[in-house]
């Protein structure tokens, strides 16, 4: 170590190539040291942690440009700026972490539209015994729920798990699914709705709807493309979601109309 290493020993010293050592040189970020008696360049301590505090940089995303003057600049200048640097590394990292799980999201279904609250409220149907066109169309109106009401979506959400802890709310949706095979004007509509319908009201909280979201003027037509959705493949159904609205409303539940 006396009379210094050559720049291949250095290079692999410091975790590069000798091509990077020279591109170093060429950028003026290292100096080159004097030749010794042999001919040869040799790196002493000091051309050596000054290669160590470029390589340190540049492998930080600090770009080449910059590291010269950096590497020269006041104590409080170099603090000030590695903090800078910290915080576009973190920044960085965010947005990686997020491209990441949502590439993650991708391989899993689901997992790709809604969050995994609401994969779990999907993995309850199916564990409920809810058909499999069901739980599509459940998807589908938690897609639409998020992209148009995201101001009721958690609310719907409670909703949802709530009645899924109920054996006879359970019962009730899966008769209200079967309503979809019923001709419009059988009356069992009639007295499936207001079975449903008393049923909600049982507990009135989970109906609330924000004031907020109710005075925003395209509101009405947000809520009524997820509460509707499907309703044009089934007249039955359309008919069964009417009435429940209808006494929704004679019994005080404010809900967005047109």
């Amino acid at each position: 170590m006396a009379d210094g290493l050559t720049i291949g020993q250095a290079a692999a010293f410091v975790g590069v190539t000798i091509k990077t050592v020279r591109h170093y040189h060429r950028l003026g970020l290292v100096d080159e040291p004097d030749r010794d008696g042999s001919g040869y360049r040799r790196y002493r301590s000091s051309e050596l942690f000054r290669l160590v505090q470029v390589r340190t940089l540049a492998a930080s995303g600090v770009p080449l440009a910059e590291i010269g003057d950096l590497l020269d600049a006041d104590p409080e200048t170099f603090a000030a700026t590695l903090d800078s640097i910290h915080l576009q590394l973190t920044e960085r990292i965010e947005d990686l972490t997020t491209r990441r799980d949502r590439l993650r999201r991708l391989d899993h279904g689901d997992r790709a539209l809604l969050p995994d609250r609401a994969c779990a409220v999907l993995d309850r149907l199916a564990e409920l015994g809810f058909s499999t066109d069901y739980v599509a169309s459940q998807r589908e109106a938690l897609v639409l729920a998020r992209a148009l009401v995201p101001e009721i979506f958690d609310s719907f959400l409670t909703r949802l798990e709530h009645s899924l802890d109920d054996p006879e709310s359970v019962d009730l949706a899966k008769r209200g699914w079967d309503a979809k095979a019923w001709d419009p004007a059988d009356p069992r509509i009639e007295e499936l709705a207001s079975t449903l319908a008393d049923k909600l009201l049982a507990d009135r909280a989970l109906l609330a709807i924000p004031t907020g979201f109710q005075q925003q003027p395209d509101a009405a037509s947000r809520y009524a493309m997820v509460n509707h959705h499907r309703e044009d493949e089934s007249p039955s159904v359309a008919r069964l979601n009417a009435l429940i609205e209808a006494k929704l409303r004679a019994a005080g539940v404010t809900l967005p109309s047109r």
